[in-house]
């Protein structure tokens, strides 16, 4: 090969002396294995990295021409020289390729990245290099008559991973242009340098209990600022540290998933997990990385409700109020949340009419109620069957069932001293008004239903009978007269009678008493209204001059019937007549109401005229 050799023949020859050291290895070893392959590549390519930023400025340096020509005149030199002038300015190009410097590279001296070379330049000493752009004069340094450019800092791709600068050749003597600028790029060749990371680490994940094998968990994702095209160095393998036998992990997906079957979370219910990742494809010599992932078992519905008893023993006075919880049972259940949730019901007993069971939502307990009154000395205890089932039930776990289970409550009524009991709830006597004083006009009665019963006194109380008109035996409950009655007066009495326990003066019964005054003709007749009447001169016989009516106080069952006559003196006067008026009855007899009046009953009669004055 004669001549100058440029940068891309240059660099295209390097990667065909990379494959062919590969190629060679593969031919005199055979078929080589994958992992062999990549140790290979991973041990060479930094040294020829290296070689490939160094060899350039041997092959970039100007060829002097007297090295490919052949000895002769100085004329046919002349004539050489001015055909290969003319020829390098119709080029008018630079001669170079892309360069690259390796990041982290260090040494004593300055890192030479390359030479610019322009077809201007003979080799003379003429022509003046400029460099500008990125870094240029501090980062990248140029030589000004040999194009040599150094590196004079360690460079680190992850910060700036390539830089822009501009090559201009000037006379050296004149300082003008001998070509237009051109740019370039120097490339900073990546290293594995950096680790990987898990940048949104720690992780918390969750899966349900009880899931089977290969069951999705979650996914885990690592950076790595080295290069992810050149070489491996960001190629990442995962692996797991600590969280076996119960997980595993795709080792290029990142993806956690369940590695054992029928994990309990009531056995075990949090599990942590280191994860791995390892850069240079997981080979020797790579960088790693790690990040800790809590998984958590999430509940379902694997156990059934279970009483911590089998026997429930509760007491109860009789005289609970209604609604009043008497005890509670709990079941408890393994789950937790929505799944540990249970009904309650009463399935079996003598008392199922008599109590009720609710759920209490914040305990769960089953409170036990009264529904209706209880009565010691009618039913002394109780048995009843109560059943504990999960509201919500999951159909894979329904084969371990039943969800539910039952226990047995035995609750005694114990006596309470209750209050005396009257034999009627309210009494109605009924008395005539001309009764004597201290007359017996009725008698209420009373029990103690307690077992040992106490014996009872009576009395009235006062504030239903001010005027004192009623007395009652303290012992057998005889109600008597204390002052006269008068119907037309006070109809109906209303008294309240009460009965308390010798023994025990809390404890009072109290009963309402109705009595009625019945009439007796004790009132005479009396006109209702004073009459005068007044005749003309001209009347005839026969006719009515005057209607009079009477009243009485007193209402006899079968009611009124008044006899109407003139006074005495008047009998045998010619002149008058009176006649009972048989068109007009008394109003039809009704019974009053304790507080209503009495109706007076009125009977009409007519004075006639029998013949003129």
């Amino acid at each position: 090969m004669t001549g100058k050799l440029n940068g891309s023949c240059f660099y295209n020859l390097s990667y065909f002396y990379i494959d062919c050291a590969v190629n060679t290895w593969r031919s005199s070893c055979g078929t080589m294995p994958e992992r062999l392959t990549e140790m290979l590549m991973d041990t060479w390519t930094p040294l020829i990295i290296l070689w490939i930023t160094v060899l350039p400025s041997i092959f970039m340096a100007p060829m002097n021409q007297s090295q490919v020509l052949p000895s002769g005149s100085s004329t046919g030199l002349k004539r050489l020289t001015e055909e290969q002038r003319v020829l390098n300015r119709s080029k008018r190009g630079w001669v170079w390729n892309q360069m690259f410097v390796l990041e982290e590279f260090s040494g004593p001296e300055p890192i030479l990245v390359g030479r610019l070379h322009t077809d201007l330049d003979p080799g003379s000493s003429k022509i003046k290099y400029i460099l500008s752009g990125d870094g240029a004069g501090t980062i990248f340094v140029i030589n000004d008559k040999t194009g040599d450019i150094h590196a004079m800092k360690r460079l680190d791709r992850e910060e700036k991973a390539e830089y822009t600068l501009t090559a201009q050749a000037v006379d050296r003597d004149t300082n003008k242009p001998l070509e237009p600028p051109s740019e370039f790029i120097i490339k900073v060749q990546d290293i594995n340098d950096n680790a990987p990371e898990f940048v949104d680490g720690p992780y918390h994940a969750t899966v349900p209990e009880m899931s089977v094998v290969g069951t999705f968990v979650t996914k885990v994702t690592a950076t790595d600022a080295d290069d992810p095209v050149y070489g491996n160095s960001a190629k990442l393998v995962y692996s797991i540290l600590e969280g076996q036998p119960y997980f595993s992990i795709e080792p290029h997906t990142a993806i956690i998933k369940t590695a054992l079957p029928n994990m309990d979370r009531e056995a075990k219910e949090e599990y942590f997990v280191v994860i791995q990742a390892k850069d240079m494809g997981g080979h020797m010599g790579g960088l790693s990385g790690t990040t800790t992932v809590t998984i958590t078992l999430t509940d379902v519905n694997d156990n059934p409700p279970k009483f911590a008893q089998s026997m429930y023993h509760f007491s109860v006075m009789e005289d609970v109020a209604l609604g009043e919880p008497i005890g509670r049972v709990k079941a408890n259940d393994l789950d937790i949340g929505e799944n540990a949730k249970s009904s309650y019901d009463i399935i079996e007993g003598d008392g199922m009419d008599i109590f009720e069971i609710t759920t209490d939502a914040q305990t769960q307990d089953g409170i036990i109620r009264v529904r209706k009154p209880l009565d010691f000395e009618t039913k002394k205890s109780y048995t009843l069957k109560v059943e504990a089932a999960n509201i919500h039930i999951d159909p894979r776990f329904i084969s371990g069932g039943p969800f539910k289970d039952t226990a047995t409550v035995k609750i005694v009524v114990e006596d309470a001293d209750e209050p005396p009991v009257f034999s009627s709830p309210t009494y109605l006597l009924e008395v005539h008004e001309n009764a004597a004083i201290n007359s017996v006009i009725g008698q209420v009665t009373a029990h103690d239903p307690d077992v040992s019963s106490s014996p009872i006194r009576f009395s009235i109380d006062r504030h239903t009978d001010l005027e004192r008109q009623f007395n009652i035996n303290a012992e057998d409950g005889k109600i008597t007269l204390a002052t006269p009655l008068d119907r037309e007066t006070n109809m109906w009495h209303n008294i309240t009678i009460v009965a308390t326990e010798t023994r025990n003066h809390s404890q009072v019964s109290r009963v309402p008493v109705a009595i009625k005054v019945l009439d007796v003709n004790d009132n005479a007749p009396e006109f209702a209204s004073e009459h005068e009447a007044f005749l003309c001169e001209n009347g005839k016989p026969g006719q009515v001059i005057q209607i009079v009516s009477a009243v009485d106080k007193d209402d006899p069952k079968n009611g009124h019937y008044f006899l109407y006559s003139l006074l005495p003196e008047m009998v045998n006067n010619p002149n008058f007549t009176i006649k009972k008026n048989e068109g007009c009855r008394a109003p039809d007899r009704q019974i009053p109401s304790l507080l209503r009046p009495k109706p007076e009953v009125i009977h009409q009669v007519f004075i006639r005229l029998d013949r003129p004055t």
